[in-house]
């Protein structure tokens, strides 16, 4: 395991990364005091894989259909928001100051 302190990490970041790609660590030192470990990525989990595990875990499941176009653009567009709530929104947050 290497020790790199943040300046050194900066100016040879690109070394730092083929090593860890190799199959190294990094230990991240700020003044001396250890802050962060570099290390790789096993198997690259992609977003399929993120899904895949959701799924197998009961967190997701598959659509039952697709989204009309005229949905997904309800979707895109932004949600209309009653003066009055912003008001007493802002009210109460003004309370709490």
């Amino acid at each position: 395991m290497e020790k790199v302190s943040v300046s050194a990490l900066k100016n040879g970041l690109s070394a730092f990364l083929r090593k860890v790609r190799a199959g190294h660590s990094v230990i991240i030192y700020d003044r001396n005091v250890p802050i962060a470990r570099l290390v790789g990525i096993e198997g690259g989990e992609g977003p399929g894989d993120r899904l895949a595990k959701l799924r197998s875990e009961g967190l997701t499941r598959p659509a039952l259909r697709k989204l009309s176009a005229k949905r997904r653009r309800a979707l895109r567009s932004p949600i209309a928001v009653d003066a009055a709530v912003v008001r007493a929104l802002r009210e109460n947050r003004d309370d709490d100051r």
